[in-house]
C-alpha cells in the first residue's frame, strides 16, 4: 500500500485531534454514559442514546485517525533541497494572468486540504500543473470555469 504525503504540521494537527478524543472526549463520553444508565429505564432514556450515538463517532474517528496516521509519510518540506522547484510542503506565490492578483498556496496531502486557508492537496489539478516549476515559469491548467493561467512569482520552504 502507498504512502500518503503529509506535512509536519498536518501530522500533528492528526495527532492532537486523536490524543484529544482519547484522552478527554472519550472519558467524557463514558461518563456521561454511566450517569445516563444510572437514571433507569433505558429504552425510553434520550440521554444515553444521544451519549451512545456520540461514543459511536468518537469510537469511529479514533479508528479513523489512527488508520490515516499508520499510512502517511511525514514530509519535512525544509530538509529536501528543491533548488527553487515547487514540490511537496512548499509555498507558492501566484500572479493570475488574466487579473492580476496574486494567490498563494501550500501543497500539502489530501487530508489537509483546506482551499479557504490556501492549502490545496497534490492531486488537484493546479498543483500537479505547479509541481516541478520554478520562479518565473507560467502554468497553465484547466479549471472547472476554463483554463487559468498563472505566472510563479515565489516558492518557499516554509
Amino acid at each position: 500500500m502507498n504512502k500518503e504525503p503529509m506535512t509536519v504540521r498536518g501530522h500533528e494537527l492528526l495527532q492532537q485531534e486523536l490524543k484529544k478524543l482519547k484522552g478527554t472526549d472519550r472519558p467524557a463520553i463514558i461518563k456521561a454514559i454511566a450517569e445516563a444508565r444510572a437514571h433507569g429505564d433505558l429504552k425510553e432514556n434520550a440521554e444515553y442514546h444521544a451519549a451512545k450515538d456520540q461514543q459511536g463517532f468518537i469510537e469511529g474517528r479514533i479508528k479513523e485517525l489512527e488508520g490515516k496516521l499508520s499510512n502517511v509519510q511525514v514530509i519535512d518540506v525544509t530538509e529536501i533541497s528543491a533548488g527553487g522547484k515547487v514540490i511537496f510542503g512548499s509555498t507558492v506565490k501566484l500572479l493570475q494572468d488574466d487579473t492580476g492578483k496574486e494567490i498563494i498556496y501550500r501543497i500539502v496531502g489530501q487530508d489537509e486540504a483546506d482551499i479557504k486557508t490556501g492549502l490545496i492537496s497534490y492531486t488537484s489539478p493546479i498543483a500537479r500543473a505547479l509541481i516541478s516549476k520554478s520562479e518565473g515559469d507560467v502554468v497553465e491548467f484547466k479549471a472547472p470555469d476554463g483554463t487559468k493561467s498563472y505566472e510563479i512569482i515565489e516558492v518557499s520552504y516554509l
